[in-house]
Formats: structure tokens, sequence, C-alpha cells
């Protein structure tokens, strides 16, 4: 039980150095908007968002902040109670990817807006500086990774002429991306069961309790 631990603790903590340290890179190195080409379809692209994965925005900054923060205390239960059980551990890695590139994003939110200046078209931010761009909770979540695969031909209706794939994402993002993956199509049953388990455990408690 303790190497299990110990693999499951050294992963997220993994995931969650190098997602980090490509962001402070890309922080105090670029200007926002700036970008690098790797290849003709993968560049190093600087942009940051107040929203979900791949740039999507629902509700409030608040709110998704706070709901990224209970997301992740659940998940915290729940992968501690799987490795306790000694669960598979293919399946407690699949959960560990979620939960770092969950905990990865959420890291920006709270303190990216403390401890950095802000990124501009010109400037390039400054660790540390004093005057942070944001209060806690409302920092910008830093992305870089952008695939231009290819660009649609023009004679394809209503897409004609668009690239392929736009978003622009981070290392968490394809974390949580991976690792919901790899549930949905090798780990279902385990997640149903396991989830089935919890609650019924519950009930119980509650009933004799009661």
């Amino acid at each position: 039980m303790k190497n299990r631990n110990i693999i499951i603790a050294v992963f997220i903590l993994a995931i969650l150095f190098i997602d980090q340290l490509s962001k402070f890179w890309i922080k105090t190195s670029m200007t926002l908007g700036e970008s690098i080409r790797v290849f003709d379809w993968f560049y190093i692209l600087f942009v940051e968002n107040n929203g979900m994965a791949f740039g999507m925005t629902i509700g409030s900054k608040l709110f998704l902040t706070t709901f990224r923060l209970l997301l992740i205390g659940v998940l915290i239960y729940y992968v501690a109670k799987l490795v306790r059980q000694q669960y598979k551990l293919s399946f407690l890695l699949c959960l560990s990817l979620i939960l770092a590139g969950a905990i990865g994003n959420v890291i920006d939110c709270l303190f990216y807006g403390l401890i950095f200046s802000e990124s501009t078209f010109f400037d390039v931010a400054t660790l540390f500086s004093g005057e942070g761009y944001a209060p806690l909770f409302y920092g910008k979540v830093v992305d870089m990774l952008y695939f231009p695969l290819f660009t649609i031909p023009d004679w394809v209706p209503f897409f004609g002429g668009e690239i392929f794939f736009s978003p622009v994402f981070n290392l968490a993002d394809s974390a949580i991306t991976i690792g919901i993956f790899w549930l949905f199509i090798f780990h279902r049953e385990d997640f149903s069961t396991t989830i089935d388990e919890i609650f019924k455990k519950k009930k119980t408690e509650n009933e004799a309790k009661n």
C-alpha cells in the first residue's frame, strides 16, 4: 500500500511540476500573443483565458474557481479512498491525471494574479514584482500549446478556410483530456462500480446512525 501511495503521489506531483514549470517559463519569457514555431503544425503560442479547458467559459470567474476547488476536494477524497482499498493501479493513474490537471489550472486561478505582473502584447510579466494583476481567485490560466494541423478546404460549407483544430491549451488541459478518454475507454465499469459502492456505504452508515 505504501508503494502505491508513493507512485500516485509522485505521478501527480510530476505532472504538476511540468505543468507549472512550462507556465512559469511562458509567463516570464514571452509577451501575450507571442509565438514560437516548432513545426508547421505545432506552435508555442502564449495566450491567457478566464475560463475552462481550451478557453471555454462558464459562469463567473469566482464561480468557476470555487467549482474547481470543490471538484478537486471530491477527487482527492475519491482517489484516497481507492488507494486505501488497493484498487487497480491503471484506474488510479487515470484519475490522478484528471486530478493533477484540475489542480494545475486552479493554481493559476488562485495565485497567478498575486505573484505575476500583467502580461501584455508589449511587456513580459515579472514574478514577485509586488504588483500583481488580479486578486485571489481571479488569476488567468496560461495556455501555450497550439496545433493548427491543417486548413479546411475552401469548398467545405460553413467551415471552409478555417483551421481544423484552433484551441490553445496547456499541459494540465492535456492531462485532464487524456484522463477522461482513458476513463471512458478502459474504466467505465470501474468508475460506475466504485461510485455505487461509495454511495451505498454512505447510505448504510446514515441508516445505522438513525
